[in-house]
């Protein structure tokens, strides 16, 4: 049901189209709800029809297979500088592996992407990291907010000043040469998407990933020693610990019967979670809600989305993951949790899936 979903037609993502509550932009609800900016922004993930193939294809250009092929030996240098920093700490001392590697591979590698200058980068993130925490108040939101869009914007004035070679430059080069093709709000969201998406996510990628093998000696002794890949492991940690498990919002752009005697009416908002999704008994089995790189359709979940809204960053995210945990475990074979698994706290989010921090003793 829940691909069905995502494949239909008369589900959008557009607020401003479909969601009569949001009164385009001006009601009551837009501008006191706390998740208002995550049904706000404008932007492929949230466009329906013409408008989502228009603002796709322009973003698609940066995540061509080709392209991520060629991006693997910078992720392979990135990788190693930061095992190499991590192989100075001292025997016994205990790591943030999460702040120590599963945060600034991705991070470093969509901010080279994007031609985020180091300056600009920092402030940045830690806008970032205060947006995703969905216990804040709707005055915090809106400080977080404005927040952010002031660094967005400085970093499109930069970018305008000093053109690179790099996505956020090609961005503006088509607003700025091409009528009709990319509005300056667009340009602004589609970096910010491109930027969040494309570490948060392989954040707790990686982070999910170690804590499922660092406490599941069977499956990590098949992984490291070859007896099992490194793809279906990666494919299980999407599939049971999603990194983005519930993403706000989608609408009925008309009346939608989803079971029997159930009926979403037209204009009603609907929440789908991906992460319930991997862990479906009727589509995993009685084992769903168990760590199992074994099972035979490794790839059948929906992390990365479904349908139209199928994340384009897949590819990459898959790519780092493989390099980055490869050789960690590699690395570091005697790598081990420094805390019992219940005190691992999760992040103050139901939008993005990790830990809050994840201490290991490297040696």
């Amino acid at each position: 049901m829940t691909k069905k979903l995502l494949t239909d037609d008369r589900v959008s993502r557009d607020t401003y189209q479909h969601w009569p509550a949001w009164g385009n932009g001006d009601s009551e609800l837009a501008q006191t709800w706390s998740l208002a900016m995550w049904v706000a922004d404008r932007n492929m993930i949230t466009a329906y029809g013409a408008e989502h193939t228009r603002l796709r294809k322009l973003v698609s250009k940066a995540f061509t297979a080709r392209r991520t092929r060629d991006m693997r030996p910078r992720v392979e240098a990135i990788v190693e500088d930061l095992l190499g920093t991590l192989a100075a700490v001292p025997h016994g001392e205990v790591v943030d592996i999460r702040e120590r590697f599963a945060y600034p591979l991705p991070v470093q590698v969509i901010s080279e992407l994007l031609g985020i200058p180091d300056i600009l980068r920092d402030p940045l993130l830690r806008t970032v990291h205060k947006i995703m925490d969905t216990s804040a108040s709707s005055a915090q939101v809106k400080v977080n907010e404005l927040e952010l869009y002031e660094h967005l914007r400085y970093l499109i004035s930069m970018k305008r000043k000093e053109p690179g070679d790099d996505v956020t430059t090609a961005l503006i080069q088509a607003h700025d040469d091409v009528d009709g093709v990319l509005n300056e709000r667009e340009l602004v969201d589609t970096v910010l998407l491109m930027f969040t998406a494309g570490h948060e996510t392989t954040v707790n990628l990686l982070d999910q990933t170690i804590t499922l093998l660092l406490t599941h000696a069977t499956h990590r002794k098949a992984v490291t020693s070859g007896a099992q890949s490194w793809e279906n492991v990666i494919e299980e940690s999407l599939r049971l610990e999603a990194p983005f498990p519930n993403l706000p919002l989608r609408y009925a752009v008309s009346g939608i019967e989803v079971g029997e005697g159930t009926f979403i009416n037209e204009g009603d908002p609907i929440v789908i979670s991906f992460g319930a999704g991997g862990r479906d008994s009727k589509v995993h089995g009685t084992t769903a809600t168990q760590f199992d790189p074994t099972r035979p359709n490794p790839r059948d979940h929906l992390a990365f989305g479904h349908g139209v809204h199928h994340c384009l960053g897949a590819p990459l995210a898959r790519m780092e993951a493989t390099v980055g945990l490869s050789a960690l475990f590699e690395r570091f074979p005697k790598m081990q949790l420094a805390v019992p698994v219940p005190a691992l706290q999760p992040l103050g989010s139901f939008i993005s899936n990790g830990h809050a921090t994840l201490p290991v003793l490297l040696t």
